[in-house]
């Protein structure tokens, strides 16, 4: 394995400064909606209305933000086979993708992830807390990176 050393404190400042000009520019943003998670019941990929009102939110912060691209990440509970749960996170993901979409968000805004029950936020025995989409934000160079 190599390992690169900066030891050159410029080089090192200017990454750092770079970094949280980045970093502050995207987060300091006020109308970005903070709620970006969003729970299910068991075997539901449909939103409640108070979810499909913050997912306008996230839309109307989206079409403000051209530069900023989201990914959406289905998660389940352990219930089911692997191929069920992959199924049903990928349901959950597309339901808040389309109506992002709705929403008059690109698609090329919209990246998808989906884990099945592979990435619990809590236990698993947790069912409840892990039954979720989940919004990252990417800027667009990180996003075109992946």
């Amino acid at each position: 394995m190599t390992v690169l050393v900066l030891d050159t404190p410029d080089i090192l400042a200017e990454a750092a400064l770079a970094f949280a000009a980045s970093a502050g520019r995207l987060s300091a943003d006020a109308d970005q909606p903070h709620r970006t998670r969003f729970h299910y019941g068991f075997n539901k990929h449909t939103l409640d209305a108070p979810d499909i009102e913050m997912i306008k939110r996230h839309a109307f912060y989206l079409k403000g933000h051209p530069g900023v691209r989201i990914r959406i990440h289905g998660h389940t509970d352990t219930f089911g086979s692997a191929e069920y749960n992959r199924f049903l996170a990928r349901l959950r993901a597309n339901t808040v993708a389309r109506l992002l979409i709705q929403e008059g968000v690109p698609q090329s805004a919209i990246l998808l992830a989906t884990w099945g029950p592979e990435r619990p936020l809590a236990r698993p025995e947790d069912h409840a807390a892990n039954r979720r989409v989940e919004l990252e934000y990417l800027r667009r160079d990180i996003a075109q990176a992946l």
